[in-house]
């Protein structure tokens, strides 16, 4: 008899453009293979995120303690971009919400309870020891896991009512064929929230920024350049705040 988690992986089967075989037996469905993953590396930081030691301080120290250096005083804990992320999203029982680049599972967790029974939130990685993490990690039975391509996502058009990608889009190569792919699977009405890199203009902060994505691999963004980008794309109803060098940006689809 099929488990509610199990259910949960065949309703992500039936929103994939593929009907290739993605079973793996480790409790996530896998669109890579060998592959050690999707497009070019861009940094220190990506290949860190493939290791076997990070996913298992991920949660705990690396994230909130990186995080709170690059937020400053004034930004959310990440137990506080959690709520924030599922806010903006406005989910509701029975929405359908993908989480890109979810690493251990923190936030899909929260969004697999947000959703309710009927609802179905599905975390993607690349990173084979992240969804191994996050697997283990548990969590309610409306998560399903998968391992893909974050920038060309393998999901059909206009499938899910949000889309989270919360630091990890200033380490995409491609983060504007990114956008485009966030943009082609949300229904007309849904909702993203990202957060990533904010560059401020002033020098010589701004020289600063700019060397260390250099060095970590990471693209610096200008304030206001991801909301336009958005709005680009037809997003309406942005919204941005700023914290450190960080930015969080919202908004809906139409």
């Amino acid at each position: 008899m099929p488990t509610r988690r199990n259910t949960a992986r065949e309703r992500l089967k039936t929103l994939l453009e593929t009907s290739a075989e993605t079973e793996t037996g480790n409790g996530y469905l896998d669109l890579l293979g060998a592959a050690n993953q999707a497009g070019p590396p861009t940094g220190i930081t990506q290949r860190l995120m493939r290791t076997t030691l990070l996913p298992r301080i991920y949660e705990r120290y690396w994230r909130p303690v990186l995080g709170r250096a690059l937020k400053g005083p004034s930004g959310p804990s990440m137990a506080g971009e959690v709520t924030l992320a599922t806010e903006l999203l406005r989910l509701r029982p029975g929405h359908t919400v993908l989480d890109v680049a979810c690493g251990t599972g923190r936030f899909t967790r929260a969004f697999g309870a947000a959703v309710g029974p009927d609802g179905l939130a599905i975390g993607l990685d690349g990173a084979r020891t992240m969804l191994a993490k996050a697997v283990a990690e548990g969590g309610p039975d409306t998560v399903a896991y998968l391992r893909a391509d974050a920038v060309r996502l393998p999901l059909k058009a206009s499938t899910v009512d949000g889309v989270c990608c919360f630091a990890a889009l200033h380490m995409f190569a491609e983060p504007e064929t990114a956008l485009d792919s966030f943009a082609r699977v949300l229904k007309p009405g849904g909702r993203i929230a990202l957060l990533t890199s904010a560059r401020r203009g002033r020098q010589p902060a701004r020289l600063i920024e700019s060397a260390g994505g250099i060095v970590s691999g990471q693209k610096m963004f200008d304030r206001g350049e991801v909301g336009a980008s958005l709005r680009a794309r037809g997003f309406t109803a942005i919204t941005e705040r700023y914290a450190g060098v960080t930015q969080i940006v919202a908004g809906r689809l139409g």
